[in-house]
Formats: structure tokens, sequence, C-alpha cells
């Protein structure tokens, strides 16, 4: 019996892009065999065809006509590795109007302009698979829209950056500052030359808003989300966690509202105690944590990044668009049907950790506590280390609102008893405090 071959074209032959290429081939047999079809590779997009590779790829696939590949004839699937807005975009686009089914690993195009993405992917009746775009190896999305189909999404809790969990990791386990672990982490490779959209938040936002739309059914964009680096995480503020049994984590937090009726995504940096599964994930590691209404809490966890594992979401995804075309289907289309609206950040309602510089004198710390029940921000825990004639009073509070703490901290910092609001942090979580 003839079986069919499906021929894929390749937009990007970074570190990931290679890695595909070599599972492509190496497991040729094996995917062969699960999707009933040989995946050929038609073609490898590239910026320089004459850049010599440490492989035996055949040159003639090498191109740098990328839009000219993803729009061939005789091209099934197109893979888009090449990340960012564009070209990616048009390349996308112009391949999903010629029909063919589309795999990306971008969370860049996907949270900034999934809505023209996921339009076009219905108009041109065209597959887009996506599961590459948060999590690496990490099978996130599809439990998401597949498995938890018919349950009822109230969180979503994760670190989805490597190399701040990395950074945080450090700075945790060695008691180093910010700079001395993104040095480390630079010098390991676990860190951009550029290492902006990690630490200021850029990629766990971009992310963050893919989980939301996916948990929510509801639009959600990266300018939707609230975001915050680790660039101000101080040796300080980590031992200070630790002192309360706790880790500090940039957490991606997706979540319904108390009503339901609106949602809210936030990225930002957040102690949450050590007895919470999410405080064991080290390294470079990543996870998240789903609570929904029947099946529980569940956590998925591993190699978030990387080319090996990104490049095995990419594969998988690559054989589910192969089944669907050998079967005349698509996969499921963006669910967006709940349109619940993103409420601001000031909504937002967790626990603080508030470090003061103060005078050291009596009536201070009534003074303080005032500014605080000015505002409805319930403390409930403080302790203070004496210094000469200065202290640090360090405040927990109870549950409040973001736009109450905010506005809590605004009226601290007129006081003439405080020196300097230290530092804030939120605390996501259980109850925990200093012992």
């Amino acid at each position: 019996m003839s079986v069919r071959t499906l021929r894929v074209a390749l937009l990007g032959c970074g570190v990931v892009g290679t890695e595909v290429v070599r599972l492509l081939r190496q497991q040729a047999d094996d995917l062969a065999a699960r999707t009933g079809a040989r995946l050929e590779l038609a073609g490898i997009a590239v910026r320089r065809a004459d850049r010599k590779r440490d492989d035996d790829l055949d040159p003639a696939l090498f191109s740098t006509d990328a839009l000219g590949l993803a729009t061939r004839e005789d091209v099934d699937i197109v893979v888009e590795v090449i990340g960012g807005i564009e070209p990616a975009r048009s390349l996308v686009l112009a391949a999903m109007e010629k029909g063919k089914a589309v795999v990306t690993a971008n969370k860049a195009l996907l949270a900034n302009d999934g809505a023209t993405v996921h339009g076009a992917a219905r108009r041109y009746g065209a597959d887009l698979y996506y599961e590459a775009s948060v999590g690496g190896a990490i099978p996130l999305l599809r439990p998401l829209r597949e498995s938890l189909a018919g349950d009822h999404v109230r969180r979503v809790l994760g670190i989805v950056n490597g190399t701040t969990n990395y950074i945080l990791t450090r700075m945790e386990e060695t008691g180093a500052g910010f700079a001395d672990a993104l040095d480390e982490a630079l010098a390991l490779g676990y860190a951009e030359a550029d290492p902006t959209a990690d630490v200021d938040g850029f990629d766990a936002a971009a992310k963050a808003a893919i989980l939301a739309q996916l948990a929510f059914h509801t639009r959600v964009t990266a300018a939707d989300v609230h975001r915050e680096g680790i660039t101000d995480v101080t040796a300080a503020s980590v031992a200070s966690a630790r002192a309360m049994g706790c880790s500090v984590k940039l957490l991606a937090i997706c979540e319904r509202s108390d009503d339901g009726r609106s949602v809210g995504v936030r990225v930002h940096p957040a102690m949450i105690p050590r007895t919470h599964p999410l405080a064991s994930v080290r390294e470079a590691y990543n996870a998240v944590f789903v609570e929904a209404e029947s099946a529980g809490r569940l956590m998925l966890y591993g190699a978030g990044a990387g080319g090996a594992p990104t490049a095995s979401a990419v594969l998988g995804d690559i054989v589910a668009v192969s089944r669907n075309r050998l079967a005349g289907t698509r996969g499921p289309d963006e669910s967006t049907y709940a349109d619940l609206p993103v409420h601001p950040m000031g909504n937002a309602v967790t626990r603080y950790h508030v470090s003061l510089d103060v005078a050291d004198k009596p009536g201070v710390l009534a003074r303080v506590a005032e500014v605080f029940a000015r505002h409805d921000v319930s403390i409930q825990q403080v302790w203070q280390d004496g210094r000469g004639d200065d202290a640090q009073l360090v405040i927990v509070t109870h549950r409040a609102r973001d736009s109450a703490l905010q506005a809590t901290v605004l009226n601290l910092r007129a006081l003439d008893v405080v020196r300097a609001v230290a530092s804030i942090m939120r605390v996501e979580g259980e109850e925990a405090g200093r012992p």
C-alpha cells in the first residue's frame, strides 16, 4: 500500500529549527507510522543560504526566499520558528491563504496579534497549532484547550521563563544580588546577550496572554497583561522571603475575578510558600499550576526552553496537523465566546510584603499602621530590626486590592518618619509568615 507524502517547509533554522530538522530526519519512520504519511522536508528558509552548517543537508534545500517557500504549491505544512512579529506574520498569513497548515512557536506574534492570525486560519480553513509557544516541551496549551474543555478553569499560576527562574534560584541559594546572578546566567548561556525580554517580563507576559486566552475563552493580548520584571529584586528581599518560609519567583498569574465577570492577567515577582509545588521549581525549569472547578489542582512541569525541548513540541504539532490533513479536517478554532473584560491591575487582590526604612523612635509603628488602616489594608504580621537611629520595619498584609496598597505606599512615602520604602513584593499562595 502506498503511503502519502506530506511536505514540510521550515521558516528559520536557528537553535529550534536545527533541532526540528534533526528530529524530522532521525524519527522519519516513527513519524510516518504515527501520522500515516511520510514527512518530507521541502525546504528551509534562512537569511544566508551560503552559511556553513554542521550537517549533511542538501544545500538545495536552503533558500532566502521565505515567502516563495511558504506559498509553494507542493508544500503542505509550514513551520515558523523565526520569532518576532514581522516578517513572521506576513509569512504565516500568506501560507494560510494558500491553504497550508501552520505550526509556530511564535509567542510574540500570537500574544500581540493573535486575532489576525486566528482570523486568517478560520477564513482559509487552515490549521494553526502553537504548543511550542509556551513552556517548551511541557504540554500546556493542549490540556487547556482540549483536556479541560469540559471544566471551568479558575486560575493559572506559572513559572514560564527559565532565565529569570535560574537567576532567582541562584540568588536564593547563594545570597547573590541580581547583577551577579545575571552574569552567571549569561556565562552559562541561560540568558541572551540582551536579556531585556526575560528580566523585564516581556517574554512571560506574552506567554501569560496566550494561557489566559485559552483558559478563559477570552481574547487577551500582551498589552492587557500587567508586567513587572525582576531587576528590582534584591538579595535582602530574597533573604526576607526565606525567613518567612517562602521563595521568590517571577509568576504569570491568570485568574477570574471572584464574581467570574472579568479576568486579570499579571506578571511580577512574588513570594510563594515553600510548601507550594511551584516553590520547588529550580534552575531553568518551568511549571504551570492550574486550578479548575472539577479537576482540582494540576501542575505541569518540565524543560521550558531550549532547542530540543521546543522542537519536541513543534514535532507534536506537526503530527497533529498531518493527521488532520489526511483526514480532511482541521483542529479546534480559537475560542473567545466568553468575551470577558480584562480588569486593571488595581482590582487584583493578594497579600503584600512591605519593607520600610524608618526612624527608630516611639510612635513610628502606630503612625505607619494608621496609614494602612486608612486605606483598609489589614496588617497580618509586623517585625522590626533596629539599627541605631534607623530601623527596618517589615509588614505583611492580609489580602487587599492592589489599588489600596499603592495608595498606602504613596502615603507612607510622605511620612517624615519613613526614610524609604525599601521594597514591595506580593505574596501568593497559602498563608505564610515569619517563624
